[in-house]
This record gives C-alpha cells, structure tokens and sequence, in this order.
C-alpha cells in the first residue's frame, strides 16, 4: 500500500465515529492515549451471566452492553458509527471473580490470587452501523497474571487505599498494586481493562 494511500485510511479511521460503551475511565485513558477520539454513551444493562466459561461470559457481557447503547441510539444517531463495548473479568481455576462487595470479599479474592497465576479476560464488542445494517465483532484476549507472595497485612493495607473494591478481581494492576505483581503474560493493556492493540487492529478491518 502506498504511503498516500496509507495516509488516507489513517484520516478515515480518525474521523469515524465511535460510540464507547462504558463509564470506566481507565478505558476512556487507554483510547485516548492512543489518539481514537471518542464520544462516551455508558451502558446500564445487567452486567451478570449463567456462563461458566471466563472467555464467552466476557464476551456475552461484552455483547449486551453494545446492544444496550445501541437501542438507545438507533440508526437515527448517525449514518456510521461504531459501538465499542468491553467487559474485563478476572479467573482462578475457573471460577470468575468479580468485583467485591465489601472489603471482607476484597481480602478473600486477593488471598486466592496470592502467589498464584490467574486469568484475565476481556470481551469486546465492536457494533457498527452503516447506512441501517448492523454488524457485530466479538472477541476475547486473555493476559495471565502473577502475584508475588503477599502478607495479610500487605493486603490489608492494600485494600485501605480503597483501589480494589470497583475492580474485578479486587485489584488494577495499574495502582497501587503494581509493586506485588510478579509477571505479565499477553497484553498489559488487556488488564487494564481494553486489549488496545486488537481493538485497533480490529476497528481497521471495519472502517476500511
């Protein structure tokens, strides 16, 4: 491909528009860093699933909340756009944890994440809508994570920054957190909460 051709694909994709689906701002932070402009519609669908499986109740959840947005917009919104839905959940030995309720379910995740290797997984849905067609993407990236043997009090004193208690899993690897985590394999960004290299490399096939 050209190098003017190249160019002009690149300003397309720039311009689209793109719908995300989603409140979390370390999402917002991620698409933003990577210069996606955006416009935010958050989804208030159920975020619960009967799925047992890590990757298809991220992508289920994923699912749902870009169709959430979208009969809130309609195709009246606008001729083109896209939705961009995620869901991030954390597994360990197959069972999903989700956010903690309090801060005694804070302290029982990240007993069971300790000095282990668990999963992390985020579905993503891209939905766009073109001239009144509709077509749905969905996918999943896993990222496993290690945690460095914590002591009680370390988890404890983790969990009084508060950091845990909004985030799957009860951490975010980006916090304060960070200085316990031992090894990353797969996309960083991913458990952050947006597997931002595939999310591109996906919005391409799409937009071009």
């Amino acid at each position: 491909m050209s190098e003017n051709k190249n160019h002009m694909l690149e300003k397309e994709f720039r311009q689209a528009t793109i719908i995300l689906a989603s409140g979390s701002p370390r999402r917002r932070e991620l698409l933003t860093q990577a210069g996606i402009p955006f416009t935010v519609v958050k989804s208030d669908c159920d975020e619960t699933s009967l799925l047992e499986e890590p990757s298809a109740y991220a992508e289920e959840l994923s699912l749902r909340k870009a169709e959430d947005v979208f009969s809130k917009l309609g195709t009246d919104y606008a001729d083109s756009y896209v939705i961009l839905a995620a869901d991030t959940i954390v597994s360990y030995g197959g069972e999903i944890l989700g956010k903690p309720q309090d801060e005694a379910e804070a302290l029982d995740m990240l007993g069971l994440l300790n000095d282990r290797t668990h999963q992390v997984y985020t579905g993503v849905t891209l939905f766009q809508i073109q001239s009144g067609d509709r077509t749905a993407v969905t996918f999943s990236e896993r990222t496993d994570v290690t945690f460095y043997p914590m002591s009680r009090i370390e988890m404890k004193n983790y969990i009084a920054t508060g950091d845990p208690l909004d985030k799957a899993g009860a951490y975010g690897i980006q916090g304060p957190c960070a200085i316990h985590i031992k090894e990353i394999k797969g996309d960083y960004n991913n458990v952050v909460g947006l597997p931002l290299s595939r999310v591109y490399q996906e919005l391409k096939k799409l937009l071009y």
